[in-house]
């Protein structure tokens, strides 16, 4: 332990020290020398938006980008539970459902009004397998959806579902705009609490926030180092995750900038690929879950930032399962698991893991293969370009491949990455996980009379997997805010969400 101890805290080190002396261009530079001082928020992201259209996107940036043009019939609270969006629900059978839209929310950036037709619209081009959305499956349950009247949306369900209206979160867009058929890439139309004023760069988005004109910039810069160094130079106002420890600890130091963290929900876990010979075996899976110390990790690597998690919904999830015991860390019942497979320290055990070519995702899997080396397992990292990384986890070409599931709200999540049926390109079934037990769980689930009894199956389902093991869940890593001080008001949301933005406002304070 003393030099697995050893060799977290040395890589900390190296990275602080290379740190300082990359940041210290921008100390000496002084912090506001040419900055715009225009009134204009800025606001620093790891990687541009791809597609703003919500029928559409599935990339975490676009989604989150997404919500601040659009409006959604539900929202969630605190426990993800569906609550009010622009409409109020009754459930008027276990297959029909009847939505009133209410009267915020409702005023399109075209000038016009968001009605029943419009809500209609959206959700059957969505449903229209000719049109490829990414979100139909999620819908799948929807057998047809009318307008009553210009308030009034009724949905008639093929299966009954008593979480449906969870799934109501589609950006709602304009009918006249639906049917046209017209991109959104340029001029998007929606009803929420902004609107698009300029896209001239793919990494560079300007958006005006309709209740008082604010504008702000969002502009994707790749690198961290470069972020935080635009952060301390006020040319940015305000960074929110994508940044190493190291980073948020040398910005929490700085006195201009103001470091705020949260409990996360974003789930970070080892999927294993079931259909190789090894990773296919549980035993081996068990003695890596054995093998990994956890708490080690979150420590000196994390620097405390995130914690344990056992399962893709965190405890206090409404179908969460707080009651699942972690793996403890034990590399005596590792070594004995990889014993009864024919391994030891005369023929250690060969793995392979892939993992995105962050720096940061890199040291991670660097002090996992230490870990797991003290145990006899001989682990190569492969690191890759984010779209190769992902297009070898789609195409099942992995062992082992590191990830995380953000911004999970239903527990529908289980259907798409664990069923057998979602083997990609169908679904998210990336490790190939096969169970006709865990299959019955799922569709029982999904025929539960109530929430209560659909939470029972899905702790039971939580149960087997946390038991089979086609993941093994680290952790939920937290959220993490740095500003300047001219920026207050901010909310940093659980689920990294950017709805903070709608509050924010700008001061003349400067440094």
């Amino acid at each position: 332990m003393p030099r697995l101890r050893s060799i977290l805290t040395q890589a900390g080190s190296w990275t602080a020290a290379a740190l300082a002396g990359l940041l210290l261009s921008a100390l000496l530079l002084g912090c506001d020398r040419g900055v715009p001082d225009d009134g204009v928020i800025r606001i620093g992201l790891s990687g541009p938006a791809r597609n703003l259209d919500p029928r559409f996107a599935t990339d975490a940036t676009s989604e989150r980008i997404n919500r601040l043009l659009y409006r959604r019939l539900v929202e969630f609270d605190d426990q993800r539970l569906p609550v009010p969006g622009l409409a109020t629900w009754q459930r008027l059978s276990p297959s029909h459902y009847r939505f009133r839209l209410g009267a915020e929310g409702r005023d399109f950036t075209d000038g016009t009004r968001l009605d029943a037709d419009d809500v209609v619209a959206t959700y059957a081009y969505v449903l229209d397998a000719a049109n490829a959305s990414p979100h139909r499956a999620q819908l799948a349950a929807i057998a047809s959806v009318e307008a009553l009247d210009s308030d009034t949306i009724d949905f008639h369900l093929a299966v009954p579902d008593p979480l449906f209206p969870a799934y109501l979160a589609e950006g709602i867009l304009p009918a006249d705009l639906v049917g046209s058929g017209r991109k959104l890439t340029d001029a998007p139309v929606g009803s929420g609490p902004f609107r698009l004023l300029d896209w001239p760069e793919p990494g560079r988005l300007v958006l005006e926030r309709r209740a008082d004109g604010q504008v702000m910039e969002l502009l994707s810069v790749k690198d961290p180092s470069v972020r935080v160094m635009k952060l301390l130079r006020g040319e940015i106002q305000l960074l929110q995750n994508d940044l190493s420890p190291e980073l948020v600890d040398y910005l929490a130091a700085q006195p201009q900038i103001d470091v705020e963290t949260r409990p996360g929900r974003n789930f970070s876990y080892l999927g294993f690929n079931l259909e190789d010979p090894v990773t296919g075996d549980r035993r081996a899976r068990l003695a890596l879950a054995h093998a990994i110390d956890r708490k080690a990790l979150i420590h000196y690597l994390f620097r405390d930032r995130a914690r344990p998690a056992e399962a893709i919904l965190p405890p206090d999830h409404w179908a969460g399962s707080p009651m699942l015991l972690p793996y403890a860390f034990d590399p005596d019942r590792a070594r004995a698991l990889l014993s009864e497979l024919g391994y030891g320290p005369e023929r250690p055990l060969v793995l392979s893991m892939k993992t995105s070519n962050d720096p940061f995702r890199i040291r991670l899997a660097t002090a996992m293969q230490a870990q797991l080396a003290r145990i006899g397992i001989a682990l190569t990292i492969r690191s890759y370009d984010w779209g190769t990384f992902f297009g070898d986890v789609k195409a099942g070409r992995f062992q082992l491949y590191g990830l995380t599931w953000v911004g999970i709200n239903t527990p529908d999540i289980f259907r798409y990455a664990f069923h057998s049926a979602s083997i990609p390109p169908a679904g998210a079934n990336r490790g190939r996980y096969k169970s006709a037990r865990a299959d019955a769980l799922i569709e029982a689930a999904g025929s539960a009379r109530d929430l209560q009894e659909q939470s029972g199956l899905y702790r039971e389902l939580q149960g087997l997997l946390h038991h089979e093991l086609p993941y093994l869940p680290l952790w939920y890593e937290s959220q993490v805010l740095a500003r300047r001080p001219e920026l207050r008001g901010y909310q940093l949301a659980a689920d990294g969400n950017y709805d903070g933005l709608e509050s924010v406002r700008l001061t003349l304070e400067r440094h």
